[in-house]
């Protein structure tokens, strides 16, 4: 008998998990070992469990599937993990690609489409549903000159480094050796370009974006 593909589901709404999962036990060859509900949990779980495939979701709390998926790039290489989420943006496809996953398919593809992208990941090959490759490669040709990130200056990335980082308005003052004010007009700046009114809202546009690495002391907990 074909040995079965162990996934592990990872989804901040457990109702999405419970549809997930009804979907996929109809599938012998497919088993759910396990499940998360936010990056930090699904990093514990996989390191209990040894799943073949990650169902990965990005937006959830604590920490991110992308963040979690670059954890496990570094530290579980084996682990493949296949992005299932709502995101069809081009720069938010770059930045999978960026973070190691494997695969991309929108939550709102065919059920025979997700199963085909298990299959595919797991032989050793890399699956985007077709919309979402044709966007990748549009944005790779234009060279991302569209990008709403080629908006801000080079200071202001360095601004919404920092802030991405948890720094103060001083505290990057200080760094860059300007003023408060000066800094805060940055902030400003950045907040109106990009519509977003938030520093967690920054911080996640930071990170999607590959402008804000993870720490180095981010871990598979034990």
């Amino acid at each position: 008998m074909k040995q079965r593909i162990k996934i592990i589901l990872v989804d901040d709404h457990p109702v999405v998990r419970r549809g997930i999962s009804s979907c996929l036990t109809k599938h012998e060859n497919l088993q759910i070992v396990g499940e998360a509900g936010d990056g930090r949990e699904a990093l514990k779980k996989i390191k209990e469990l040894l799943p073949d495939i990650v169902l990965m979701d990005i937006d959830m709390p604590q920490m991110n599937g992308l963040a979690a998926t670059e954890v496990l790039r570094k530290e579980m290489p084996q682990v493949k993990v296949l992005i299932l989420s709502m995101h069809s943006q081009a720069e938010f496809v770059l930045r999978i690609i960026q973070s190691g996953a494997r695969g991309y398919v929108l939550k709102e593809a065919n059920p025979d489409d997700l199963i085909k992208a298990i299959e595919t990941v797991h032989s050793g090959e890399v699956f985007f549903s077709p919309e979402v490759a044709r966007l990748a490669l549009n944005q790779y040709v234009r060279g991302g000159t569209e990008s709403s990130q080629n908006q801000l200056t080079s200071r202001e990335k360095e601004v919404l480094t920092q802030i991405a980082e948890g720094l103060s308005n001083k505290e990057i003052a200080w760094r860059l050796g300007v003023g408060v004010r000066t800094v805060e007009t940055h902030r400003e700046r950045i907040m109106r370009k990009l519509s977003i009114h938030s520093v967690a809202g920054l911080t996640k546009y930071a990170i999607t974006r590959g402008l804000v690495t993870l720490r180095e002391e981010i871990r598979i907990p034990a």
